[in-house]
């Protein structure tokens, strides 16, 4: 009996000088909350968290997935509610910029695609920090900061590749890689939309393939749409267009699942739209930022973001990923953008 109640007190013990410990670190700040690795640091931010009563989360993921993941947080860590504002990756950046000029510190946490986090971090409005998570993704799936720290790690994946219609094109006919797109029975079938993944598409089969490559695809009478990955899939899969190669897979399962006759097949080299996981540079609820990026990056998060047909840079899919802003400054990106944006222009259908 006495062994049992000094077993119970000893367990008790380890515990209060464990948060003890994590108090005693000063905790309370930032900068020591970005290195902190503890085996209690999901308890400091938890409790942290809690005092601080909310996290503020901007991201631009769409349809149901940011309420969800949202949703799913507040059931973990009871007590803390999640604030979210949600637009487009070039509004989120203005938002953060415009509060940032008027010193108002909202946004905590951020979730957002690669060429938005990149003109953030020149602005120097991102911060650095450390998580659990971190090390089970790949080099690549991290920007670098200093001692250690990243500025963000990727939580989300969207693959580009090219959707067809199984009953317009013969198989035969449909294209493995790049060098696919050129064969005679697409001609007159292929089509690209005006939004960025049609240009990140250029810029794969300028990295693989050259320019000489890209010229001959004018032969194929490309038509040129001004729509988005979504709208191209239902003309495709009503057969007014037979194939595209700008295609998002997330929104080609999606159309599948609702019994669509598409089939979505990765070429040699697979443009990656991926939105990362980061705190503000002066967040208002540090500890709240921080367990929102460890909950994304971590199974929960990712688990949720999966569901929801997204996909993980943690993850080996069969295809080589390129990441088109992956190290290029904003102004360089803007550059190559346009670039592949007017050889796109060049061999579709006037």
């Amino acid at each position: 009996m006495m062994l049992k109640l000094l077993t119970y007190v000893m367990s008790l013990w380890l515990a209060t000088a464990s948060w003890s410990s994590a108090q005693n670190r000063n905790l309370n700040t930032l900068a020591e909350l970005a290195f902190y690795m503890g085996a209690d640091r999901e308890q400091v931010l938890f409790e942290g968290a809690k005092a601080e009563g909310k996290v503020v989360w901007y991201t631009s993921l769409s349809g149901g997935s940011y309420k969800a993941l949202a949703a799913a947080f507040e059931a973990k860590y009871p007590g803390v509610g999640v604030e979210v504002y949600r637009a487009p990756g070039s509004e989120l950046a203005l938002r953060i910029t415009e509060e940032a000029q008027a010193r108002r510190n909202i946004v905590d946490t951020l979730e957002t695609t690669q060429d938005t986090l990149v003109s953030l971090r020149e602005a120097g409005l991102l911060g650095a920090f450390n998580s659990p998570y971190v090390r089970q993704y790949p080099q690549e799936a991290q920007a670098k900061a200093n001692k250690g720290l990243v500025f963000w790690t990727i939580a989300r994946e969207s693959y580009v590749g090219l959707a067809y219609n199984k009953k317009t094109i013969p198989p035969a006919a449909v294209p493995k890689n790049f060098e696919g797109l050129l064969h005679p029975d697409l001609k007159g079938q292929l089509a690209v939309g005006t939004g960025g993944t049609g240009a990140r598409v250029i810029g794969a089969m300028l990295k693989v393939k050259g320019e000489a490559y890209i010229r001959k695809l004018k032969s194929q009478d490309m038509r040129l749409f001004n729509l988005g990955s979504v709208a191209l899939l239902d003309q495709i899969a009503t057969g007014e267009i037979g194939a595209s190669p700008v295609i998002f897979q997330t929104n080609a399962l999606e159309t599948m699942e609702k019994g669509a006759p598409i089939q979505w097949v990765p070429m040699e080299l697979v443009p990656v739209n991926a939105g990362g996981a980061v705190i503000a540079a002066k967040p208002s609820h540090p500890h709240g930022a921080l367990l929102m990026v460890d909950f994304l990056l971590g199974p929960d998060g990712q688990k949720i973001l999966e569901k929801f047909k997204y996909g993980s840079a943690s993850k080996n899919y069969g295809f080589k990923r390129w990441y088109p802003e992956a190290g290029l400054t904003s102004e360089r990106y803007e550059r190559e953008l346009s670039k592949w944006e007017g050889l796109m222009k060049s061999i579709v259908r006037k």
